[in-house]
């Protein structure tokens, strides 16, 4: 993944806040904080002991500005591949939001509740609990 800081002890890697690292330029003086400053990022282990990455953040589009994406994506990588992906109902702004969700995905993986398809995280995408 380009750009993409170490992962540290925790192995929890992001844009904001105390869960996650710090990437990319730094956010000025009151300037709010936002998805476009970076995706949220989470190493789940399955059971089964693989791992798996868990992404929330605006889809990487080589043809789309990052400051004219709106879409907000979960996207599932394991074994050097691409797993899954879906679009969520956030916006951009919705860090919190983002962050409850990327912690309720890697909870269920790591629980075994999930399974680390599009159509197990589909559900937890389309809310906003």
């Amino acid at each position: 993944m380009p750009n993409t800081v170490a992962a540290g002890s925790d192995g929890v890697y992001g844009p904001i806040g105390p869960f996650l690292r710090p990437r990319g330029p730094s956010l000025g003086k009151n300037a709010a904080m936002t998805l476009r400053a970076g995706p949220l990022e989470h190493d789940a282990k399955l059971p089964d002991g693989r791992s798996v990455r868990v992404r929330v953040g605006l889809p990487e589009d080589s043809y789309i500005r990052a400051k004219d994406l709106t879409t907000v994506t979960v996207e599932l990588y394991g074994d050097g591949e691409h797993l899954a992906a879906v679009s969520t109902i956030l916006d951009p702004d919705q860090v919190d939001e983002a962050t409850h969700l990327l912690h309720r995905i890697v909870t269920g993986l790591e629980s075994g509740e999930l399974s680390p398809t599009a159509g197990a995280i589909e559900p937890l995408a389309d809310t906003l609990l």
